[in-house]
């Protein structure tokens, strides 16, 4: 990508995962006694359109609710930002939230979206660069869970915002989260303002249907991540041999996203093969779900103050704004 007239789209820094990398994940995680397979490699750019599909199902209440939450507070956060912004979301996706965010900001000096899927995130920035042509965006392709750097911009900033919506962080263990926020507030420097959508404890039976849909969006997600092994591992899964389930974990408080092995079978990847007994499962990915007094803990052990918190009138879910020390 280069500079254009309609646009100020910077080219791409990009950090995106090798293929030896994903590789070793795999064979690492399937050759443990639970069968794992890394959350982060769901969203290759068909994983991250189907997400994109679940975020409007009916029974995916996080999407709605936390827009709902933006749409109302969006001119609060702008007040704790202050002019001339440095705004950095990470796992950017299809850039919709962060559409209300800028629009409420004073004079945004720079948008860096960081995102794993590099095609996704690609037509995501060119959308974008459309609805805001006097905006600097400077795409990142990186595993935003690990440290990196930033480009260098032709525009100065004031202040810098972190933005990491959808509850993501959610799909870290406590240890994680905590280390997560701490790779953000180095990579951003004291003073900085983060603002992060968190996911609630609430009714089992919502948060059942929320991750197993009746349309069965969920599992093709899911299951989507056997094909990218096939694809580009030289996997040799039968999808139709494997089934997506999501369980409710009441002493970690969390959902867990399984793939489900359907009968007696084996696996290849590469050389490598691996087998599975019926109703033997693959830890693909887990949701946390946070009090409200939980996660402002959290967030404080990874350096941060917590200064404000907004929900909905259920409250299904959190929007939480942090200023790192």
């Amino acid at each position: 990508m280069s500079k254009t007239k309609e646009s100020r789209l910077e080219k791409l820094q990009d950090l995106e995962p090798s293929v030896d990398e994903f590789r070793t994940s795999v064979i690492d995680g399937l050759s443990g006694p639970q069968k794992t397979l890394p959350c982060k490699f769901l969203y290759d750019e068909r994983g991250s359109q189907i997400f994109d599909d679940i975020c409007d199902l009916p029974e995916y209440y996080p999407t709605r609710t936390e827009r709902l939450i933006l749409e109302r507070h969006a001119r609060d956060i702008a007040a704790l930002a202050g002019p001339r912004t440095r705004l950095i979301e990470f796992g950017s996706g299809a850039g919709t939230k962060i559409r209300l965010l800028l629009r409420a900001l004073d004079k945004p000096a720079a948008y860096l979206p960081v995102e794993i899927s590099r095609e996704f995130m690609i037509a995501a920035s060119r959308e974008l660069a459309k609805s805001f042509p006097d905006l600097t965006i400077a795409p990142v392709c990186a595993d935003y869970t690990q440290p990196f750097t930033l480009p260098d911009l032709p525009v100065g900033h004031d202040a810098t915002v972190g933005f990491f919506p959808g509850s993501t962080i959610g799909n870290f263990t406590r240890a994680e989260a905590v280390d997560f926020l701490k790779v953000t507030r180095n990579l951003m420097g004291s003073g900085a303002l983060m603002i992060v959508g968190v996911d609630l404890v609430k009714d089992l039976d919502v948060l059942r249907a929320a991750y197993n849909d009746a349309a069965g969006v969920t599992a093709a997600f899911n299951l989507n991540l056997l094909r990218r092994i096939n694809r580009e591992l030289s996997g040799t899964f039968d999808l139709s041999s494997f089934r997506h389930e999501a369980r409710w974990n009441e002493r970690l408080d969390r959902i867990e996203m399984h793939l489900v092995s359907l009968r007696d079978q084996e696996v290849a990847v590469g050389a490598h093969r691996f087998r599975f007994q019926k109703c033997e499962t693959i830890h693909t990915e887990s949701s946390h779900k946070y009090r409200l007094d939980g996660f402002r803990k959290l967030a404080d052990e990874a350096g941060y103050d917590p200064i404000e918190v907004w929900t909905d009138e259920k409250n299904l879910f959190s929007v939480h704004a942090l200023r790192a020390r």
